[in-house]
């Protein structure tokens, strides 16, 4: 190991600035340092996923104190240790104000760090960590839009897969493969505890209707009660929708993505409901830093209501409350655009818009794209056709 392996090539310049942005929140915010727990946060201050925590102070100091990988012993800023009462007596001084994300902390484990520094006061850093992560830097964006590129190629081969007789299942397996082959890394990171997806959500006809306990645009029952959200081994008929919105994490970045397929013709309804969910999605990319979220929301709707097509937005039997979600190392960060969201577009956010429609008797239409703010726009990322297209 060479002294700088734990950060990877290439990520060195980016960890040191998202350590001097937290230093600077840390530091205005009168606290003394941030000790991070989660995966995500891990990931997003080292450029790896490891077992241990990140020690940032507001002095810009960040220590990596690691209980699994071994190997990295060498390295700057890595100190091994086995359980983390060990963290005080690798410190120069102990805080007095100490920041825990406790957004997906456990309440044990929160307990735990507490005691480890019995004299600090402890504060919640999920707010701050929320809106760090919410703004891509250069670096990040170009990760993003590798990841556009790769969904797109992924998906530009779904008609060469499917053979008539499938069921959403086996299409999924297949679609699946194209992801995997593409190299996507499999695995779909989303906040919270109560939130679930493998690799995406593939619906057909009727199933799309189904309510699911997930807060996803669309649900779908699945296969078992375990996971009751997806495909559910409907057959693709002639006259039925299907729907890939499916996985596209390459790089530890998620582009999000929904197209619409359909085997043989589909009812007027259907794609009329596709076609203004495709001018919905060009519409809001027309809006730019500054805008307030809820605003792209309440044009969606009007531009729906306009249509007469309310009753199937966003869901038919269960309606989502939402049109659209930041998304990054996870797929549902901030800003939301919704009807209550007081957040702020800003530039460098990156946001999935959807809105989607369930038709009864027909399924789900719509598309979904990943966009960049920009200052006067939204920049599409996800490029793949977005017509309709008939699978034969």
């Amino acid at each position: 190991m060479n002294n700088n392996a734990f950060i990877p090539s290439g990520w060195e310049n980016e960890i040191q600035a998202r350590v001097a942005r937290i230093a600077a929140q840390l530091k205005a915010a009168d606290i003394d340092a941030l000790l991070l727990a989660d995966n995500v946060s891990l990931y997003y201050t080292s450029g790896r996923v490891f077992a241990g925590y990140t020690y940032i102070t507001a002095l810009g100091e960040v220590l990596y104190c690691v209980r699994r990988p071994v190997g990295y012993e060498q390295c700057a800023n890595v100190h091994y240790i086995r359980k983390p009462e060990m963290i005080p007596a690798l410190l120069k001084s102990q805080p007095k104000k100490l920041a825990l994300k406790t957004d997906v902390m456990p309440v044990a484990e929160y307990n735990r760090l507490s005691q480890v520094f019995p004299e600090a006061e402890v504060v919640d850093a999920s707010a701050m960590m929320r809106a760090l992560r919410s703004v891509k830097s250069p670096f990040e964006q170009v990760l993003l839009k590798e990841d556009g590129v790769r969904h797109q190629a992924a998906y530009e081969r779904i008609p060469s897969i499917y053979k008539p007789g499938m069921t959403d299942v086996q299409l999924q397996i297949e679609i699946e493969r194209l992801l995997r082959l593409e190299g996507c890394l499999g695995i779909f990171r989303v906040q919270g505890p109560s939130m679930e997806l493998f690799m995406g959500n593939i619906l057909v006809g009727e199933n799309a209707d189904s309510p699911t306990p997930y807060d996803f645009a669309m649900g779908g029952a699945g296969m078992d009660p375990s996971l009751p959200v997806g495909a559910s081994g409907e057959a693709i008929a002639p006259g039925k929708t299907i729907m890939v919105d499916a996985c596209g994490n390459f790089n530890g970045y998620m582009t999000d993505m929904t197209r619409c397929y359909r085997v043989g013709e589909v009812s007027d309804l259907a794609m009329k409901a596709h076609e203004l969910s495709i001018s919905v999605n060009h519409r809001l990319a027309q809006f730019g830093a500054g805008t307030p979220a809820k605003a792209l929301y309440e044009e969606a709707v009007k531009m729906v209501e306009e249509a007469g097509m309310a009753d199937y937005f966003m869901g038919h039997m269960q309606k989502a409350g939402f049109v659209g979600h930041g998304l990054g190392i996870e797929i549902n960060e901030a800003p939301v655009l919704a009807p209550r969201s007081r957040d702020i577009l800003e530039e460098g956010q990156v946001v999935a818009i959807e809105p989607k429609f369930v038709i009864p008797g027909v399924g789900a239409v719509g598309v979904e794209n990943t966009f960049i703010v920009r200052h006067d726009h939204l920049e599409r990322i996800t490029n793949a056709a977005e017509e309709m297209i008939e699978l034969k």
